[in-house]
């Protein structure tokens, strides 16, 4: 069982800090592994999403929001960016060119409601994060697989509040 982190985020502030913090890190590979999110409805999903985004190259021209219609919405960052939206799926798998994305290692792939996911869907490589909410605070909790394991010492390593 992959090891897991938990973070405590005293604030929005602090959840788009550590999106910045892994968008840099993200900035500098050629591979990406899956970014999965889970948790309730306000729980901090797109403003991570946006923390990351936003420090990408290209991030400044990026309008970022949750892509619940489209289900996709695809950025113009270095890396190209895709974020995913699989509110509206539960209990149905998404189509041809959604699971195509969730498998591009190209890209970066960032996918909100991944529990909605079904297992034959879930990249190998991958970086989970589950974030919950108490007022203003959110714990954002890692869990690391494959080449997502290589993420493990900077997440460990944050100088977000723990």
């Amino acid at each position: 069982m992959p090891e897991k982190v938990s973070l405590f985020l005293p604030d929005q502030n602090a959840t788009i800090a550590l999106g910045g913090k892994l968008g840099r890190f993200f900035s500098c590979r050629a591979v990406y592994p899956a970014v999965l999110f889970r948790g309730e409805l306000g729980a901090g999903k797109t403003t991570m999403i946006r923390g990351i985004v936003s420090v990408l190259p290209g991030g400044d021209q990026a309008e970022i929001s949750s892509p619940s219609f489209n289900l996709v919405n695809i950025y113009p960052t270095s890396p190209q960016t895709a974020h995913v939206d699989l509110y509206r799926l539960a209990g149905m798998d998404p189509d041809e060119f959604v699971q195509e994305i969730l498998l591009n290692q190209h890209m970066l792939v960032l996918v909100e409601w991944s529990e909605y996911l079904s297992p034959g869907l879930t990249p190998a490589d991958r970086i989970e994060i589950a974030l919950s909410f108490s007022g203003e605070s959110r714990t954002a909790v890692f869990a690391f697989h494959g080449t997502g394991e290589q993420f493990f010492s900077l997440i460990k390593c944050s100088d977000v509040e723990e």
